[in-house]
């Protein structure tokens, strides 16, 4: 028999990561100044306070509203699932949770200040992808030197 979370194993998930991604935020706003970055491990990470007015990677985005709501429904499905799967396992609960609490991390940003706080700012590898051309489309070519800066619901929900 696979093992499964409670309704408030999960809650306590969901509260837990919520709580420590608004306090993070919180703590970074109040002690830092807008574009600030402190080394923490060098550079490979530092602590880098940045506004993101957009959506995952600082992707700028036409229509607030329809990214708001379109994120609403979002996290509402979640929530359907996580009901929906409650005798599903622990670790699709865990993750179901996670992302919940992801979700209204970055949203109740979104809603009280129009942008999300980030500041976990970490040096992996860089990408460099060249221009190429397929099928007829034109691709111009991507280069990152640095990972985008990212919080703490960013890492609760895969692709935030």
């Amino acid at each position: 028999m696979q093992k499964r979370l409670s309704y408030g194993a999960m809650t306590a998930i969901i509260l837990g990561t919520l709580l420590l991604d608004q306090i993070s935020k919180y703590i970074i706003k109040t002690n830092m100044h807008l574009g600030q970055s402190i080394p923490v491990l060098g550079n490979f990470f530092r602590i880098t306070y940045v506004e993101n007015p957009g959506m995952a990677f600082g992707v700028r985005i036409q229509n607030g509203t329809l990214f708001s709501t379109l994120s609403i429904i979002a996290a509402l499905l979640v929530f359907y699932y996580l009901f929906r799967l409650r005798k599903g396992g622990w670790v699709l609960q865990s993750a179901l949770s996670l992302i919940a609490a992801g979700a209204i991390g970055n949203l109740l940003d979104r809603f009280l200040y129009g942008k999300v706080v980030d500041f976990l700012d970490f040096e992996f590898f860089d990408i460099s992808i060249p221009a190429f051309r397929v099928f007829g489309f034109n691709f111009s070519g991507y280069n990152m030197t640095r990972w985008p800066v990212f919080n703490v619901a960013d890492s609760a929900v895969p692709s935030a």
